[in-house]
């Protein structure tokens, strides 16, 4: 009886390192880049414009929004709050999403909370620089500053005097308030929240001495 070999053929998948989609001036960008710099995981940020009429987003990310993550297989995960979460399972360093069911919907409001705010200021912001001033509208632009206001009032209310938004260490919280907070001195200066609730810049000012809050600062230009 004659025997045979079989060949087998094998292909090897050709994995490249993570990658951000984004904007440096996006706080939800720099929400998600502050995440993997504390997890000590890399992932390049890769310079996507989504106003621009060539951007390419949309072949990754389906409804044209940035942070869009990248996977080192090529997979595409969007909406910072779903990357923050996969991120914080990629390393043991520095958990910032508690495990309990109650801690967790704590930090996750907080999240929710701070990106609120964002939502209404770049409602906003938009409102009044991209479309034409004979089609704005001041009243919309007030209701998204109520928000902001009415937001800022309900972080400062909830930190009273605690060192951290939740717990007593740094978490996703406290990121995404951080984020909120920069974003609002760089586009919306006028506010001055920074004297009608010194809590809050007191929290602020302890995470910009984090090397992951300094090395993802916004260009000021």
């Amino acid at each position: 009886m004659r025997s045979g070999t079989q060949s087998t053929t094998s292909s090897i998948a050709i994995l490249t390192p993570m990658k951000i989609i984004g904007s440096p001036t996006s706080p939800y960008v720099r929400k998600v880049r502050i995440v993997f710099s504390e997890k000590k995981v890399e992932a390049a940020l890769e310079l996507e414009n989504v106003w621009a009429a060539d951007t390419k987003i949309s072949a990754t990310s389906p409804l044209g929004k940035v942070p869009c993550l990248l996977l080192d297989d090529g997979e595409a995960i969007y909406d910072s709050r779903v990357i923050v979460e996969y991120a914080d399972t990629l390393s043991p360093v520095g958990k910032l999403i508690p495990a309990g069911s109650r801690e967790r919907a704590s930090v996750k409001t907080w999240e929710a909370l701070a990106d609120g705010v964002l939502d209404a200021c770049i409602l906003a912001r938009l409102e009044a620089t991209w479309r034409p001033t004979e089609q704005q509208s001041p009243a919309w632009i007030e209701r998204q500053m109520g928000k902001v206001h009415v937001g800022l009032r309900q972080m400062s209310e909830q930190l009273g005097g605690n060192a951290w938004c939740h717990s007593n260490q740094m978490t996703l919280a406290d990121i995404a308030v951080g984020c909120a907070l920069g974003y609002l001195l760089l586009r919306f200066p006028s506010i001055q929240w920074q004297t009608e609730y010194p809590n809050l810049d007191r929290l602020y000012q302890k995470l910009i001495q984090r090397a992951s809050f300094i090395e993802t600062a916004p260009p000021v230009a």
